[in-house]
């Protein structure tokens, strides 16, 4: 399956993601969103036709309403999906990195699942051809890897554009 976010829930809570996950969706104007349980625990892979950037700020907004999202725990945009390849993921990291302007900083993140490659390798190569500041702590940009078996789905993204649930719940209760 295509894909164009990645979910995250808890353990054993996959189908009531899913289901949350495409009842959002179709909240959100795409009533023919699909979305498929990976065979990774805890992973919900999601094609949808709208931008799921603005799929993250819709959910911002979702979380005022007590229940709404109760399963997903963490969902990421993904904009473009590349075999799990070192050399692949590196083309594909390096061409959206494009859009980091020469005065601004990255963090590569990598988040790697059934995957037989070194996260300090891809780190490696990736960092060695964007010539950018690097800022672990704080980044305007995150080139963002999610190995998820044989497949690797690749952004670049700022901080704020990858919604973890917990971290907007807790922000609501302030």
């Amino acid at each position: 399956m295509n894909f164009n976010l990645i979910a995250t829930t808890y353990r054993f809570r996959e189908e009531d993601a899913h289901d949350e996950l495409l009842d959002l969706l179709e909240d959100f104007g795409d009533g023919s969103a699909e979305a498929e349980i990976s065979k990774i625990k805890g992973i919900i892979l999601a094609q949808t036709g709208l931008d799921p950037f603005s799929v993250v700020q819709n959910l911002r907004s979702a979380v005022s309403e007590p229940w709404r999202i109760r399963y997903l725990l963490r969902v990421i945009p993904v904009e473009t999906v590349v075999p799990a390849g070192l050399e692949d993921i590196k083309q594909a990291a390096v061409k959206l990195a494009g859009r980091i302007a020469e005065s601004e900083s990255f963090r590569i993140t990598v988040e790697k699942r059934h995957s037989q490659l070194h996260t300090s390798e891809i780190i490696d190569v990736i960092a060695e051809e964007i010539k950018r500041k690097v800022d672990l702590e704080n980044p305007d940009w995150v080139v963002m890897i999610q190995i998820l078996g044989s497949e690797a789905g690749v952004s670049v993204l700022k901080p704020d554009q990858i919604f973890s649930s917990t971290v907007e719940k807790r922000k609501v209760g302030d």
